[in-house]
């Protein structure tokens, strides 16, 4: 198919998927039952995080980390005791463990104590047409603070050649604002034609099979080239299309 059928069918699959009942199946569900910017934001950054392998073991496992959390993740990650982290020490989510998550609530700890937040650091070192760039300072902000080595490994660096799936789509999650009630677009000051696809494997093989991409690899580059295609196909918010690429590969098997 030429850009132009192309563009018309994966903007008629946007339409399927961008859809309220999206959230029933997808870990987008566990930021969405909070009503607080930063209980959103911390949900949905921890949510994504642990966000490959079963879809229903990341849902129950990203539900019970919020009951670890008191369900209540900015209270929980700003005021916490030591006392409070002991109970943390059992959860396990594949090769993200209960070291991991305790790391993770201290970095948050740190992050919104010296930086202003997750927003405020996306924000300040964004100055581009595209964030990823970004993520790569962020993690070293992360981990600024005393960290254990093997935690590192939970967060990704683009400028290491990573597409850096499960940032990217937390960021599509925090700042793509979305008609449809399903993207929370709470971050104001980036704009959804900074952000990039989630590349993984289904959106991949999708792409592929569409001629949007030619890298095999799903790396840095391929993001890359991905990221041009679909903005060809629409400059403003090309990232719309992860639920086209998503939803043609997992629910329809393309």
């Amino acid at each position: 198919m030429n850009q132009r059928e192309l563009k018309e069918f994966l903007d008629s699959k946007v339409t399927q998927y961008n859809h309220p009942r999206f959230i029933e199946s997808d870990p987008i569900q566990v930021p969405h039952q909070f009503n607080k910017k930063k209980d959103i934001e911390i949900a949905g950054f921890l949510t994504a995080t642990i966000a490959w392998g079963n879809r229903k073991s990341i849902i129950n496992n990203a539900h019970r980390m919020m009951e670890l959390l008191d369900q209540s993740p900015y209270d929980f990650i700003t005021n916490h005791t030591s006392s409070d982290l002991e109970k943390l020490e059992g959860f396990v989510h594949r090769t993200f463990n209960g070291d991991d998550l305790i790391q993770f609530v201290k970095s948050l700890q740190h992050i919104y104590e010296n930086h202003g937040g997750l927003e405020n650091i996306f924000t300040k070192y964004t100055n581009g047409t595209s964030v990823q760039p970004t993520i790569s300072q962020f993690k070293s902000h992360f981990f600024e603070i005393d960290h254990l080595q093997r935690t590192q490994k939970h967060i990704s660096d683009p400028l290491k050649n990573s597409a850096a799936k499960h940032i990217n789509m937390f960021l599509r999650w925090m700042v793509r604002r979305d008609n449809a009630g399903v993207d929370f677009g709470i971050w104001k000051s980036l704009t959804p034609a900074q952000l990039s696809c989630p590349l993984d494997v289904h959106s991949g093989n999708v792409a592929r099979k569409l001629g949007l991409l030619k890298r095999k690899q799903n790396d840095a580059k391929a993001l890359l080239e991905l990221d041009n295609s679909l903005r060809q196909l629409d400059p403003i918010d090309p990232v719309k299309y992860d639920y086209a690429l998503f939803g043609l590969g997992v629910f329809e098997g393309f």
